[in-house]
């Protein structure tokens, strides 16, 4: 594919007006070597960087896999197929994830793909049944390797990589620098693109922030603090809190729940559907709070998160770094908070600007601009977006600036609509006909 098929794709369907260094680097670099090593932080662009390349080896669609991209989270596969769909135009991406629909990803597999994007597990378990013929794969891509070392995908990968015959070309990507690599990658000669210096640049765009807590569970402390944020110019703008366990998660959700944070949760034990609902109100608008295990340090298709927030100290560097690395992305500013029990000592690669002291006496905040409203198809039901907006606005009488972000799934879709008309949107939907079909339509 040439370059000035898809540059062009880039500003209009991504909204990028030029690309970073990194991006620059990996086009040009994959004729200095068959083999590239991407050493670059979180949040610097680092998933369009290496899919640049692949686009630009790839040949005329045959319907055949040329290109296989494994990556440790189904959050992020579902990052990289939206990015490869908006930009490759001609070209047949298809995910394979746990929680997606088996019988879909087989029908998919089966009409001709030219890109596969997987988690290991699921690839390896479509290999073992045969539902995939990787025979013509000559490009391979390991995204977040290292992070996919960490959950221990080492032997599913590696069984993986033994059945890529034809690979001639392969990109690794990581964000922190490995001393030894696994034999199976057979590596030759790989070009090493280091751009993870690239963490200080970062820590001037953030501003980090000490908040001393008045009770050992910092739950008041925490809810003080949200209400603080949201009271500035931008309004309630995106944040999010990180805590070190699930339970923790559960509990500090249903507490701001239940004084009247617009929050949402995010972790391992949910399911495929909520933790994509979780990821798309966030991204809309209507939770703008996202209580998260580290599993939302990484590989999330996050948009313009403002504040980060340590309700429990991040237990390693890296993880502490990660976290940080879902706010000033690219070349946007962020603030940290990290909240500080009485008795509690602070970590040693915690840095803070200064210390804040959130406002105990003030009023609470107000609720979103935004309601999420649910409809019971999708793509896979020939639901689009257009559909969406001209269902709401000639049926339901919801003015067209009162929409919002629209997220269209397998089986089922979002949409964001103005709070002050949400509810009666959904009133004036109900028994009514969406493309000829009566779909369940409610706020989610």
């Amino acid at each position: 594919m040439r370059e000035k098929e898809f540059l062009p794709l880039i500003k209009e369907k991504l909204n990028i007006e030029e690309l970073n260094p990194m991006q620059q680097k990996m086009l040009r670099s994959f004729s200095e070597a068959n083999d590239i090593i991407l050493l670059s932080p979180t949040g610097s662009g680092k998933t369009l960087a290496f899919i640049l390349p692949v686009l630009k080896l790839l040949k005329p669609s045959t319907g055949r896999v040329q290109a296989v991209i494994i990556a440790p989270s189904r959050e992020l596969v579902i990052q990289i197929t939206r990015i490869i769909g908006a930009i490759a135009a001609g070209f047949k991406v298809t995910p394979l994830y746990g929680g997606h629909k088996v019988e879909d990803e087989v029908n998919s597999l089966a009409a001709g793909t030219d890109i596969v994007v997987a988690t290991p597990g699921r690839l390896l378990d479509h290999i073992t049944r045969r539902n995939v013929d990787l025979l013509p794969t000559r490009i391979l891509v390991l995204d977040e390797f290292d992070k996919s070392l960490e959950l221990g995908f080492e032997k599913e990968m590696k069984k993986i990589v033994e059945r890529l015959k034809n690979v001639s070309r392969t990109i690794l990507t990581s964000a922190t620098r490995a001393d030894v690599l696994p034999d199976f990658l057979n590596l030759k000669e790989p070009l090493t693109i280091n751009f993870l210096g690239d963490n200080h640049e970062l820590r001037t765009r953030i501003r980090s922030h000490r908040v001393d807590t008045d009770g050992k569970d910092k739950l008041n402390s925490l809810r003080v603090l949200l209400n603080d944020l949201a009271k500035g110019e931008g309004g309630r703008e995106r944040s999010i809190v990180f805590v070190n366990h699930r339970e923790s998660a559960d509990r500090v959700a249903d507490y701001l729940k239940s004084h009247g944070i617009p929050a949402v949760l995010y972790h391992g034990q949910l399911d495929q559907r909520e933790r994509e609902q979780a990821v798309a109100m966030f991204n809309n608008g209507s939770k703008p709070v996202l209580v998260a295990t580290d599993l939302a340090a990484r590989g999330l298709d996050i948009e313009n998160v403002k504040s980060i927030i340590h309700y429990h100290q991040a237990l390693t560097p890296e993880t502490y770094t990660h976290r940080n690395g879902r706010t000033a992305r690219i070349d946007r500013e962020g603030d940290i908070y990290i909240l500080v029990g009485p008795d509690e000592d602070v970590k040693p690669y915690a840095e803070f600007d200064d210390t804040y002291y959130p406002d105990y006496d003030s009023p609470d905040a107000t609720s979103p601009e935004f309601e999420t409203v649910y409809f019971s198809a999708g793509k896979k039901e020939k639901l689009s977006k257009g559909d969406i907006v001209g269902f709401l606005t000639k049926e339901c009488g919801v003015p067209g600036d009162a929409i919002g972000k629209i997220d269209v799934y397998d089986h089922y879709s979002l949409a964001a609509v103005k709070s002050s008309v949400a509810s009666e949107a959904v009133k004036e939907a109900k028994g009514k006909k969406i493309k000829g079909e009566k779909r369940m339509i409610s706020l989610l």
